[in-house]
């Protein structure tokens, strides 16, 4: 039988997923395309298809799915007009669908040509003839009717054809709603015989209206009379509607013609478009199965990363890892029946018939394939009643022809091979088969049942054992495939967990072999041993992603201690500029009681005023002396912890002006373990003041009554150009308002930010009612953005 490429295609169901991408396809010519698409003949050729699916897979993904019309074939149409026929307006129409189609593939490239990609060459040869499909989009209604904005001569034709047509109706109306002719006529109605307008007259009154005749009823009851008043204009009608049909006639010679004129640019566009259509197609199948782009090779080695039958649902489909190639060229695959042999050895092959049409794969990144230039598969009972070949002879008619044909660029798939016959002349043809496959060059896939098989495997250098994997305890296969380990046939085991008496299977046993009950034995142990080494593998996976997450934690611990530190570098930022705002403002105020004083030398109280100022002058440096080194200031004072600290009690460390819980007790060298937001350290009891929890100020949530005497107070200290007034009263706020302001304008700033919040608006409108009367404020105005916006109001002083 001579080697027919298509027959192996269809053992590897290759037709079934063309007919998936086929569905993918818009156009009549996508579709015939994608259904009859092979694989490529080079490697250079797959290779270009592989890089047009994936420029089309990365287009969908930036910028979705271009808009594909549904063209038809139209070539001979086109070729008809180019040669100066005139096409039917279905043809024209066609003709305008495909200008439509080209135009939205070119306008969707060109929005997006900051992208290059392998299409582009495609689109840049796509030829948009805007000017052509307005004019048929513009002149053409349908198939059987042209528009009025054809030509102004159609339009014209058209109008005198209308009124001339109100006329006659007119005449005919004034007719039938006539006392005179009321007996006369059979209907009250105006109808049309060819194109003639006429009325329906009784038979036996045909002589009482004078007109022509042209036509009768079908009982001969009625005669249809166009009346003499409106023949001279039923004949106008006829003449018009024959100007029509040579107008008519003369705008689709000229559409035609214009199609003509770029016959060559659209046969092309055509053809651009449906593989457009097919690369795109690809590129949506590759979505829908989850697939990804291969490395495509030439070195006969592939190696598929937990590849999914793309044949087979997902909620079904166990993905396996399946390499050949490198380190080995033939694989024996061994296994229970229905455990996934034949299915592993059709995703290689179906999955290599992919890549070389230029298909994605189901599979993860990293995986490889290799291009074969032939591709044989013995897969599956092709028996012949007609040419009276049994199941064997029917596999041997195919291993004969994949004989025949393989060499080092072949790609052979063989599917429980020496099966059939005899099992000892089966097995052993078999190994012969391979032996001679593996001398022409071929890279070899098998399924057996064979023990000398697998013996085989395990001997042979380049030949490697694989397993489908199998549950006795639960009869059930995995579906995994395990290169490297021979499979166990299972039999006695499947026998008798299924009921089988113990002392068949025990007879069964001493039938069989020594040196084949050896294999097996060792097979099982290999087996066992595979499963504690996936159970250990599973363990260190675990532990892996234990230390994984643990390192993941530490991480978020330092980074959160980071922004701890900053959090407190910039509260030390801004105390500091407290401190420098504050210093200002008590020298500005000192200098100017200096200068108040200066000018009441002559006074009677001068010296009284003189030894206050310097009272205040003292008092001032010590509160700046002490806003500067707090920390010092705190560690002098002589303090006594009222008791013994214990577990729970709130306490402020000192030296860092922080306040936190204690953890521990103190120790032997009167050190207690303390936490301070999300830091635990030891500090010593001496620099430890107990909180009385008692005295500690208790946050009320939902209040909005604050302390005013406390506001002001601190207020006072706070020299800073803003001022809170949230949770204040409208009168507590304007009392504020009005120190803060004289206050700022002793101390020279230009202007001053009131924080008043959102809420319901009270207290922003009555402070900006107060700001408006006020004598020292020029204007004032909303926050903008970055500023508080409408929650606060800046105010310009004078």
């Amino acid at each position: 039988m001579p080697y027919n490429p298509q027959k192996h295609y269809r053992a590897l169901e290759l037709d079934k997923v063309l007919e998936m991408l086929t569905s993918q396809a818009v156009t009549a010519g996508g579709k015939a395309l994608a259904r009859n698409l092979t694989p490529a003949g080079d490697f250079g050729t797959a290779q270009r298809w592989m890089n047009l699916t994936e420029a089309a897979h990365r287009m969908c993904a930036l910028y979705g799915d271009p808009t594909i019309v549904n063209v038809k074939e139209c070539g001979p149409a086109i070729q008809r007009a180019s040669l100066g026929s005139s096409l039917s307006l279905r043809e024209l129409l066609d003709v305008g669908q495909l200008l439509r189609g080209v135009r939205l593939l070119y306008e969707y490239k060109q929005s997006h040509s900051d992208t290059q990609t392998a299409l582009d060459f495609l689109f840049q040869q796509l030829v948009p003839h805007r000017e052509v499909e307005d004019a048929l989009s513009n002149a053409i209604l349908s198939e059987e009717e042209l528009s009025d904005a054809a030509s102004p001569e159609l339009a014209s034709i058209r109008r005198k054809i209308r009124n001339a047509g109100v006329r006659i109706r007119e005449q005919l109306e004034k007719l039938i709603r006539s006392p005179a002719h009321q007996k006369h006529l059979q209907e009250q109605i105006i109808t049309q015989r060819d194109g003639r307008y006429v009325v329906p007259v009784k038979n036996e009154y045909r002589g009482e209206i004078k007109g022509l005749i042209h036509d009768t009823s079908s009982s001969g009851a009625t005669v249809f009379v166009e009346p003499m008043a409106v023949v001279e204009a039923n004949n106008e009608i006829r003449l018009l509607q024959s100007q029509e049909k040579k107008e008519v006639e003369r705008i689709i010679a000229a559409l035609s013609a214009l199609v003509g004129s770029c016959a060559a640019d659209l046969l092309d566009s055509y053809d651009l478009l449906i593989h457009l259509d097919l690369h795109f197609a690809k590129a949506k199948l590759a979505y829908q199965m989850k697939a990804t782009v291969p490395q495509l090779t030439e070195d006969h080695a592939t190696n598929l990363k937990r590849a999914r039958h793309p044949l087979i649902p997902k909620e079904k489909i166990v993905p396996i890892d399946l390499y050949i190639g490198e380190e080995f060229d033939t694989l024996v695959i061994t296994g229970p029946n229905t455990g996934g042999k034949t299915v592993a050895i059709k995703t290689l092959g179906l999955m290599t018939l992919m890549a070389m049409c230029g298909l994605m794969l189901p599979v993860e990144e990293g995986s490889k394939v290799s291009f074969f230039r032939q591709v044989a598969a013995d897969i599956g009972d092709e028996q012949s009643i007609e040419q009276s070949l049994s199941t064997f002879s029917s596999h041997m008619v195919n291993i004969v022809s994949i004989l025949n044909i393989a060499d080092g660029d072949t790609l052979v798939l063989l599917d429980e091979l020496g099966a059939g016959t005899d099992p000892v002349e089966g097995a052993a043809l078999a190994v012969s088969i391979i032996e001679h496959l593996r001398a022409q060059g071929a890279r070899i896939l098998a399924t057996t049942h064979y023990a000398e098989i697998k013996m085989y495997a395990l001997k042979t250098p380049g030949v490697e054992n694989a397993s489908c994997e199998f549950d006795v305890q639960s009869l059930r296969p995995t579906y995994r495939l395990l290169i490297g380990v021979p499979g166990r046939s299972n039999a006695f085991a499947i026998g008798q967990r299924l009921g089988i008496q113990d002392s068949i299977i025990q007879r069964a046993k001493e039938l069989v072999s020594t040196e084949n009950i050896r294999f097996e034995d060792v097979v099982g142990q290999l087996e066992s041993s595979r499963q504690e080494l996936e159970r250990e593998k599973d363990e260190i996976r675990q532990l892996r992603e234990q230390a994984r997450q643990a390192q993941q934690e530490a991480q978020r611990l330092v980074e959160e201690t980071t922004r701890e530190k900053e959090r407190e570098i910039d509260q030390a930022r801004k105390q500091a500029r407290q401190i420098v705002e504050q210093v200002t403002y008590q020298s500005n105020r000192l200098m100017n009681e200096l200068e108040e004083i200066k000018k009441q030398k002559d006074s009677e109280r001068f010296g009284e005023l003189t030894l206050q100022a310097r009272q205040k002058l003292r008092s001032g440096v010590r509160k700046i002396e002490d806003a500067a080194d707090p920390v010092i200031g705190r560690t002098k004072e002589a303090y006594q912890l009222p008791r013994k600290l214990k577990r729970g009690d709130p306490v402020r460390i000192v030296d860092i002006n922080k306040e936190g819980t204690v953890l521990s007790e103190a120790d032997a060298n009167g050190y207690v373990l303390v936490q301070a937001g999300i830091i635990k350290t030891r500090v010593p009891l001496s620099n430890l003041r107990l909180l009385d929890e008692k005295a500690q100020p208790k946050v009320l949530v939902n209040s909005r009554r604050v302390d005013t005497k406390k506001v002001r107070s601190v207020r006072e200290r706070d020299p800073h150009s803003e001022l809170d007034l949230r949770g204040m009263t409208v009168e507590e706020a304007l009392l504020e308002v009005d120190q803060f302001i004289d206050n700022a304008v002793l101390t020279g700033l230009p202007s001053v930010t009131l924080i008043h919040g959102k809420g319901t608006g009270a207290l922003r409108k009555a402070v900006q009612e107060h700001l408006r009367h006020h004598p020292s404020v020029r204007t004032y105005r909303l926050g903008t953005f970055g500023e508080g916006e409408s929650g606060v109001t800046i105010a310009e002083l004078k």
